[in-house]
């Protein structure tokens, strides 16, 4: 099997990293910019890992010649990059390409079916905490590197099967071929999107929000996401919510959402991707969703703000 990253960001490299050395695909390459392109020429793809560091020789592409007969282009992009992102990809998605997005949300499943066809495209999700230093090094925070992908439609096809063989033979990877991706993205977006809705809102981390009091602001943001996930015909399983809802209610808690991180660092984040496709969801199902509304607005504040800065 033939895999295409786009990039060899923290997720993207990570992930590609682990499957060169896994050995199982046939071709792994990096779709890169010039200057990341020379960067790994010049140092390698370099992974920090609380399960050890190390560095290995990739082969690397540019959008200029990203070659073809791809089985698979895994996109990891921020929502904001998705329209750059296609772009790049485009010339290296053949007919039988499947393409395996791992953004949070849904709104880039519609932009790349529109751009590739319906049954080109599979969902997906990652869980893992990952960065990049100023070197350029993959910085993977905490052991845990899940990846889960299915096809939208239900089930399991043959090239998902391929694709979670490819994944299981890379090291220190938990690849799974979900028959209900569309399920699991949902409950990891009322994780995720409540997570960031109530970080970057409150400009704090999950306990230090619940030793301040919000406990109660807490629960309620955590179960209007729940619900619109219900009313969007994927209610998240009731052991999965306690479970979820425990890890919300713990007061020792350092959780935040990579949202607040971007937002710390001064750099652009994914508010109406996440924060705004529950709103959106959740008034079509007519909900109650001025909290969810608050917590939009003031990530999109943020971005007026840091646009009228950099102007």
């Amino acid at each position: 099997m033939r895999i295409l990253i786009l990039g060899a960001g923290a997720l993207g490299g990570y992930y590609g990293a682990r499957l060169v050395q896994g050995g199982a695909a046939s071709d792994v390459a990096f779709l890169v910019r010039p200057r990341r392109q020379a960067q790994i020429a010049k140092d390698g793809l370099v992974v920090e890992s609380p399960l050890g560091n190390f560095s290995l020789p990739v082969r690397t592409v540019t959008a200029e010649a990203p070659g073809t007969g791809w089985d698979a282009v895994l996109v990891s992009c921020k929502a904001y990059d998705l329209p750059s992102a296609i772009d790049a990809i485009r010339p290296a998605v053949g007919p039988g390409t499947a393409i395996l997005p791992v953004l949070n949300g849904f709104s880039h499943l519609k932009a790349l079916q529109d751009a590739f066809g319906d049954k080109a495209v599979l969902g997906g999700l990652a869980r893992i905490a990952g960065t990049m230093s100023s070197e350029g090094h993959i910085l993977h925070m905490a052991p845990t590197a899940d990846i889960v992908f299915g096809e939208i439609a239900g089930g399991i096809s043959p090239r998902v099967s391929e694709l979670e063989r490819v994944f299981q033979a890379a090291p220190h990877i938990k690849a799974t071929a979900s028959a209900d991706i569309m399920g699991d993205m949902w409950a990891k977006l009322v994780m995720l999107g409540s997570l960031a809705a109530l970080t970057v809102m409150m400009r704090a981390n999950i306990g230090q929000i619940i030793r301040a009091g919000g406990q109660d602001l807490v629960l309620r943001m955590f179960r209007l996401s729940a619900a619109i996930a219900a009313a969007s015909g994927h209610p998240v399983p009731e052991a999965q919510l306690t479970g979820m809802e425990r890890n919300f209610t713990n007061p020792k808690s350092t959780s935040t959402a990579s949202m607040f991180r971007d937002l710390k660092d001064g750099g652009a984040i994914e508010a109406d991707h996440i924060i705004g496709y529950l709103v959106e969801t959740g008034r079509a199902a007519g909900l109650d969703v001025t909290l969810l509304e608050a917590a939009l607005v003031n990530g999109k504040s943020y971005e007026v703000q840091r646009a009228e800065a950099a102007a």
